[in-house]
This record gives C-alpha cells, structure tokens and sequence, in this order.
C-alpha cells in the first residue's frame, strides 16, 4: 500500500472515529427507566424576557435546582403607593422549541399482541408511531405493573421508588411500602417546575392503596406527582362500564344516564378535550400527556361492534396462533431470523412441570368458549389502540404533530396469565381462590362475555401465545415473556438528523475522494453538527436524567437510517451491537431497518 493510500486510509479512519463518538453523544435514545422523551434545547442564563416586573414576563430557568430559588424583589416600595413600583415575579417557561409530549402506556400486553411487533391483532396507531419514528425491540418492562410505573415517571429503579410489587401488596418495609419518596422526582414534578402543562389519563397504579380517599393525603396522588390535571382511575383494574373514577381528587360518574358508556373511550374524549382547552387558552404551552388506559388489563370490556369485528378470527386456536405470530416476527426482523420457538409447556423440567391443555385435546364446547375470550381480548386491543389512535389524531389536528414526541409502549408487562387455565366469566374469582368456574356457568355467558354483565378474562393458553416468542407471561420476571414490550417512538426532529445519516453512508461506506472533498464533507459536517441542540445545563439536564439515570452503564448508538426510503417496504429490527445494562432494571437498544417483501399477515376487522 502505498503512502498516499495509508494516509487515505488514516484519514478515513479518523472521520468514521469522529462520526461515531458524536453520533453516541447527540443521540436520541431510550436507555432505561421508560422513554427518552427530551433532547438538549440550548438555554440562555436566566433572564427575563418581556418587562420585568409585569405579570407578563417569563423566565426559562437553568434547571439546577427545582423548584428554583425565589427571584428577589424588583419593585420599590415607600411609604406611599404613589412613590413605590410594584413587581411580579416572572412565570417560570421552558426553552424555546421544546417539544410537546405524549406518553402513552397500555395494560398487559406482551410482545407478541399488537401488529407492530408481529401479532395478529391490528394496531394501526401503533403502526402509524414506528412507521414515522423508530421501533425498538429490546425494551424492558419488571413484569408487574405498579413497578413498571413507578420506574417509568421517576427515572428510578422500581425498588429505589417504593414498589418492589404492586401496591395493593405493599408490605411496609423499604423499597416495598408503595410510596414514592421525596427523593425520586417524577417527569411530571421536573416538567412542571419548568413550565410545562401535565396531564395524566387512565390508570394510577402509584397511589398507596391506603390512600384511596377523598380525605387525602394527596401527596401520593397524580397532583402530588406534578400532575396539574387527573382524569382516571385508582388501583391495578376497572370496570370499564361503571369505573372506579376521579376528575383530580373527586369521584365523578359519568356513566350515569349514559347507555353504552365505556371509559376507553370517555379517556380519549377527555384528553382531546383537555388538549382543545391548552391550545385555545396557550397556544405556544408545551404539553406533557401522559396517557395510561385501563386496556388490556382484566376484566376485558370492549363494546360489542368491537367484539364482533373479531368473530371466529381465533377458531384455529391458541397453538396455531403462536406460530403464525412467530413468522410474523421473523418476516417483520423484530426478532432475528435464526430464532427459535421456545418450547409449549408439557410438563418439561424447565417450567417445573407446568403443563398446559393442547387445542386438539379440548372438547367443542371447550374450544368454542376459549375462542370467545380470545376475540374479546383482541377487540379490547384494537380498541383501545383506535382511541389511541383518536388523541394522536388530535394533536395533528391542532397542527402540532411536528413538535411533539410520542412515545407508545405497548404493554408495562407481559400478557396476563391471571385468568386460570380456563378463563373466567368475572376474574374475581381467581382472585378469590376459585380456579375452575364450572363450564355450564361460563357458557351462559357466552353471548355477553365482556359487557356490562360480565368481568371477564382468557385462559393461561392465550396469554403464552400473545407472549411468543418467548416463555412465561406477566408476574414472571426472570422470563422475556414477562418482561419484553414493544415500543415505539416518533419526533420529526429526528428526521432532522437524517441528512447526517445519508452523508455518513455515503462518505464512509466507500473510499473518500480527493483533499478537497475530504475537506468540503468534514466542513459540512462541522456546519450540521453547530446547528444540532447543545445539551447545556438546563431543563434537559433535568429531564434527561430521567431518562436515563436508573443507574444504568448502556451507552447509546446511533441508528443506521432514521425513516425508511422513499419507496419499498422497510421494516426495523434490534441492532445487538451494545452491552445490556450492569445494574438497572431498563435498557433498550438502537434499531436498524430491513427490507421486507411483504407485509405479515394479521386480522381484518372490515
């Protein structure tokens, strides 16, 4: 090799080294407790913008301290009002450009239900999430579901929050007595303090279940968490048709007096209003919604045009359904192509003898009622992803779809395996220790398994299916089927990076060209990455932190295209290129996409 191709080559070596640490270290990604939902916006000292003094002025605030120290009085004041200058103090806002947020987090759903991630039941706002963002498949979740959220709006292990299980099993010592400490400041504490609108909708599985009162204290409530506004429900599960509900720290019915209500929907229409009411109020008000529905936790209730849309879909059975979720996974590249089944529970020494029915070895009637649970299970799915799908819609509605991260996890554990080997007409009674409902008595149920009539959920057999690939389900956390969520994040600044992307694959997958070349990419490259958010202390430190500091030592890469090209059908798969975390109970990897021939099969519901 001659001298100018070995300084061609040092060269070369020199720039890929170059792109790569800067990529790691301007990345947006999701390492840990939850999603990455903040990247570094560039923030001034402080200082008032507007007329000091007037209720109008406002102050972006360096985030080293929440709440920020008092500013000093900065009026005059005398004996006399003539002669003294009053002051108020400016209204704390975040950066310029900060983005809205949308978090949203379903109920026990494993990795193998939403068609994002190879199942068959349609999720299309899902979809709509990893096809204009990125779609991550090694999200983790601790198997139960108080823990998971704990974890998720703190930043913190789930112990290091109060919920090593959830809190209706709370036992009073550290790190088990439900309660989150002064210590663990949730996102919504950080994004009010620094000027944000939040919300919260669905479910509230981290209020002390001892505190479940009107009396309060509301510490351990949603506005004690820092959320300004709550429209949901306490504890693990609701009846969907008569919930458990409160507007903020009242308890409200709004099923009364209406036929057909059903809270899936009420969350949604009460997002989108509460979204109408910001815009119209403060427009230029960033928002943090964090939206939590009840779905698909037991008891599954979705309305009947739901149910019927999913007739017969499950008739091949539960068997028949885990493999074609399997192909449909390795079609999409969620998993990667040599995986292989884990095996149907027969009673193997390594699930302890646990053993569950075959399809073909049940009866008629058998067949026909486990079916049943199934489609109300898929319709509870799709459901509530539609409604999902209604509060995303209105944010592109208001004209802000641009500036806001959404970020979508299907599931905060695995699928539910709470419903005995046989199913359930009303779950409470599994709860109660009555394993085997006896079958004449469930199928009188049959034409009303999940309305108003009933509280209803699947057999063990579906939750393992709707788990695949992986073994065991929700409450089992040394098992991916307990732990594996799909997730999906979007942000239309990330396609602002994707001109960076398209340069590093053109200039460092082949040899550069000339000096002046050379020297014309690396000043382009100089150029992009001055115009790329500076990560200074600021709001971000804060916010950041909660994304990433649940003592994980994950670094982050970079993702090989953002969005896929123009045309054909791209798909992404995990990039297994990083360590797992050492010491933290979340961590994600990057993606990179695949081409695919075809799109999977799943169900129609039309």
């Amino acid at each position: 090799m001659n001298a100018r191709a070995k300084k061609r080559d040092s060269q070369k070596r020199t720039l890929q080294q170059t792109v790569k640490h800067t990529l790691k270290y301007y990345s947006l990604s999701l390492l840990t407790a939850g999603a990455a939902i903040f990247v570094a916006l560039p923030v001034p000292a402080q200082q008032i913008n507007g007329t000091p003094g007037s209720p109008s002025a406002t102050v972006t605030i360096d985030g080293k301290q929440i709440p920020p120290p008092p500013m000093p009085f900065g009026g005059v004041i005398k004996e006399s009002y003539l002669d003294s200058t009053p002051y108020w103090p400016p209204r704390v806002v975040p950066p310029k450009g900060a983005p809205n947020i949308l978090l949203i987090m379903t109920d026990d759903q494993g990795y193998g239900v939403s068609s994002t991630f190879g199942g068959v039941i349609p999720t299309p706002a899902l979809d709509r999430i990893a096809k204009t963002g990125l779609r991550y498949t090694q999200f983790h979740s601790t198997a139960l579901c108080s823990p998971t959220r704990a974890a998720l709006i703190t930043g913190r292990n789930h112990h290091s929050s109060g919920f090593g299980v959830v809190a209706e099993l709370s036992t009073g010592y550290p790190g088990y007595d439900s309660v989150i400490g002064v210590e663990n400041a949730t996102i919504g504490s950080i994004l009010k303090a620094n000027g944000y609108a939040t919300s919260w909708f669905g479910k509230n599985h981290n209020t002390p279940a001892f505190q479940y009162s009107v009396a309060g204290p509301y510490d351990q409530w949603p506005s004690g968490m820092g959320f300004d506004y709550f429209y949901g429900f306490m504890g693990g599960e609701t009846d969907q048709w008569t919930p458990y509900l409160f507007h903020d720290h009242t308890q409200i019915f709004p099923w009364i007096g209406k036929p057909g209500y059903n809270l899936t929907t009420d969350l949604a229409d009460e997002a989108i209003k509460h979204m109408r009411d910001l815009n119209a109020a403060a427009p230029d008000k960033p928002f943090f919604v964090y939206y939590v529905p009840g779905g698909t936790h037991s008891p599954h209730q979705p309305t009947r045009e739901w149910i019927e849309k999913f007739k017969g879909k499950f008739d091949m059975g539960y068997e028949k359904l885990r493999e074609q979720i399997f192909a449909n996974q390795k079609q999409l590249g969620v998993i990667p192509a040599d995986t292989q089944l884990t095996p149907w529970p027969d009673g193997q020494a390594e699930y302890a003898g646990a053993k569950l029915p075959r399809w073909d070895s049940l009866s008629k009637l058998k067949k026909k009622l486990y079916a049943r649970e199934a489609e109300v299970f898929a319709a509870y799915v799709a459901y509530t992803d539609n409604e999902i799908g209604r509060v995303i819609q209105e944010i592109e509605n208001e004209g802000k779809l641009d500036n806001t991260i959404i970020i979508y996890i299907c599931g905060d554990n695995g699928t539910s395996a709470e419903g005995t080997l046989y199913g359930t007409y009303n779950s409470l009674t599994a709860y109660n220790g009555i394993f085997d409902v006896p079958e004449p008595l469930q199928l009188l149920h049959y034409e009303n398994w999940g309305s108003d009539k009933t509280y209803p959920h699947m057999a063990v057999q579906w939750a393992w299916a709707f788990d695949t690939p992986f073994k065991w389900t929700k409450q089992i956390a040394s098992h991916f089927g307990g732990t594996r969520q799909g997730l999906a994040i979007s942000w239309s600044l990330i396609s602002c990076r994707r001109s960076l992307k398209r340069w590093a694959l053109k200039h460092l997958r082949k040899q550069m060209g000339s000096s002046k070349s050379r020297l014309k990419a690396s000043a382009w490259f100089t150029r992009l990455i001055r115009r790329m958010p500076m990560p200074r202390p600021s709001v971000t430190r804060s916010i950041l932190s909660w994304a990433v500091t649940v003592r994980s030592t994950t670094t982050a890469g970079w993702p090989i295209r953002l969005r896929p090209p123009r045309s054909g059908n791209w798909q992404r798969a995990s990039c297994p290129t990083l360590p797992p975390a050492t010491n933290g109970s979340f961590t994600t990897l990057p993606m990179i996409i695949r081409k695919t021939t075809t799109s999977p099969p799943r169900i129609p519901t039309s």
